[in-house]
């Protein structure tokens, strides 16, 4: 039984380079041009990934991402299942990721006060 727990992070990985791939070289859709897969996160039963992504550029391209995501759903699960070669092709969710305009944002403010203090030195 040694090493059945780590099997979902194992799939998830599998699930994130072969997904990154898809949408580099073979998904034809405009609007997944700047679309970086963050992390996918599988269920216990290997039946749902939940497909963590950010996208380059602003609220245009984040909106263009999604609709070619939910567009593309169903051309990715099918690549993947003839990828992957498991019993059963885990549905596909896509969420967007924010973390990298979080960190961006934070960046931005500790640089003003880094500022403000070295001007009050």
């Amino acid at each position: 039984m040694k090493g059945r727990g780590d099997r979902p992070a194992r799939v998830a990985a599998r699930i994130r380079e072969e997904i990154s791939l898809i949408l580099q070289h073979r998904a034809k859709d405009p609007g997944l041009g700047g679309v970086t897969v963050t992390d996918v996160t599988m269920t216990g039963d290997l039946k749902i990934a939940r497909i963590h992504y950010s996208v380059h550029g602003g609220e245009e391209e984040r909106i263009a991402a999604r609709d070619g995501l939910r567009r593309s759903r169903g051309y990715i699960r099918k690549e993947l299942s003839r990828v992957l070669q498991m019993r059963y092709s885990p549905d596909v969710t896509f969420h967007y990721d924010a973390s990298f305009e979080k960190g961006a944002r934070i960046d931005i403010l500790l640089r003003k006060v880094a500022e403000e203090t070295s001007r009050e030195e």
